[in-house]
C-alpha cells in the first residue's frame, strides 16, 4: 500500500509563507491498497485537494469508490467534506465510517451542509453515500483490508484506526492526550485542571487500559501516525485540549515496537522551521535511547510505500 498525506495540521488551516513546506491544511491521510479503492482517514481541508486528484481517475467518470474513516467529528477533521469533488458526481460510491451514538450519523454531517453554513445540502450530493456508525473497538473489512479501532483520550471521544493490507499495517492515532494526567470524556473543559492532584484509582485504571489498547493496536505496525500538536511545555498549559507531545509519541512507539513513527497534527502556530527543529530534536532523543524505529514528521505530499506497494 501507499500512504499519502494531504493535510497535517490541527485545529485550523494555516496557509502562508511560514507553513509552505509542511502545508497548512487540516487532517487528511490517503491509504491506497494495491489495485483497490482508496481508504481515507479524516476529512479535514486536505480532503479538497485529494478529491481533485481523484477526479482525474475513475471518480471523474462516476465510477469511483472510496471509504472515509473519521476519527471524530470536530471541525478540523470534517470541514473538507463539503468540498470533496467526488461527492458531486453521480455513480461514485462513498462510505463514511465514524463513531457516534446519540445522533444519527448522517444528521451529524448534514449540519455543516445546511443553511446558513453551506449552499448545498448533503441530500443534494449526486454520489451514493452511506454512513456507518462505529463503536469503540470495532473491527471490520474493507475489501482486502482489515480495519481495527480503539478509543483515544480526547473530548467527546476520538477513535484510532489500524489498517492492515498488502502485508503491512498503518496506525492513525490523532487526536489524543497522554494517558497519565486526566481522563477526557463527553465534555469540553473551559479551564485547564490541575495536573498535580492524584487521580482516583478507577481513573488511573481506565487510562492504563486505554493506553494498553493503543499500544496493542499499534503493535508491530510499519507506520504509526501520532498526534504531537504540543511540546511537553505547551501540553502542561492545555492538557484539557486532548492533544499529545513527541515524548509521549516516542514512548507509545517504543512500547508498540513500530518501524516508523510519524509526528502529526502540527499546531497551527508552528512554522516549518519550528517543525524542522522538533523533528531534529526527537530524532536525536530516539537515537540516544537506542530506539530502532525511524522518526518522521508529516508534511503535505509525503508518500510512503509499505509492504506490497
Amino acid at each position: 500500500m501507499k500512504v499519502r498525506f494531504w493535510g497535517v495540521r490541527g485545529s485550523i488551516p494555516v496557509p502562508g509563507r511560514t507553513t509552505s513546506r509542511y502545508g497548512g491544511n487540516t487532517s487528511c491521510v490517503e491509504i491506497r491498497p494495491r489495485g483497490a479503492p482508496p481508504i481515507i482517514i479524516d476529512a479535514g481541508t486536505g480532503l479538497r485537494r485529494l478529491g481533485k486528484a481523484l477526479m482525474e481517475e475513475a471518480f471523474g467518470d462516476g465510477r469511483g469508490e472510496a471509504s472515509i474513516l473519521i476519527s471524530h467529528t470536530h471541525w478540523d477533521h470534517v470541514q473538507g467534506l463539503p468540498f470533496f469533488s467526488p461527492l458531486y458526481r453521480a455513480g461514485n460510491r462513498i462510505r463514511i465510517f465514524a463513531r457516534h451514538r446519540d445522533t444519527h450519523l448522517e444528521a451529524v454531517f448534514s449540519q455543516q451542509h445546511g443553511a446558513p453554513y453551506f449552499p448545498v445540502p448533503l441530500s443534494a450530493m449526486e454520489a451514493e453515500m452511506s454512513f456507518h456508525a462505529l463503536t469503540e473497538g470495532a473491527r471490520f473489512a474493507l475489501g482486502g483490508a482489515t480495519i481495527a479501532s480503539t478509543r483515544l483520550n480526547h473530548p467527546w471521544t476520538a477513535l484510532a484506526y489500524r489498517v492492515d493490507v498488502d502485508r503491512a499495517a498503518v496506525v492513525y492515532c490523532s487526536d489524543t492526550a497522554p494517558f497519565t494526567d486526566l481522563l477526557l470524556g463527553r465534555e469540553f473543559m473551559v479551564c485547564a485542571p490541575s495536573l498535580d492532584r492524584p487521580l482516583p484509582p478507577d481513573v488511573v485504571a481506565e487510562l492504563a487500559r486505554m493506553r494498553a489498547s493503543v499500544v496493542a493496536l499499534a503493535a508491530g505496525a510499519d507506520l504509526l501516525i501520532y498526534d504531537t500538536q504540543f511540546t511537553r511545555e505547551e501540553y502542561r498549559l492545555r492538557p484539557h485540549w486532548g492533544h499529545s507531545h513527541p515524548d509521549d509519541a516516542l514512548a507509545i512507539a517504543r512500547d508498540a515496537g513500530v518501524r516508523r513513527l510519524c509526528l502529526f497534527h502540527h499546531a497551527p502556530m508552528r512554522s516549518d522551521d519550528d517543525n524542522d527543529a522538533i523533528l531534529a530534536r526527537y530524532r536525536g532523543i530516539a537515537a540516544a535511547a537506542g530506539d530502532r524505529f525511524e522518526v518522521l514528521s508529516a508534511y503535505e505530499g509525503l508518500e510512503l510505500a509499505l509492504g506490497d506497494a
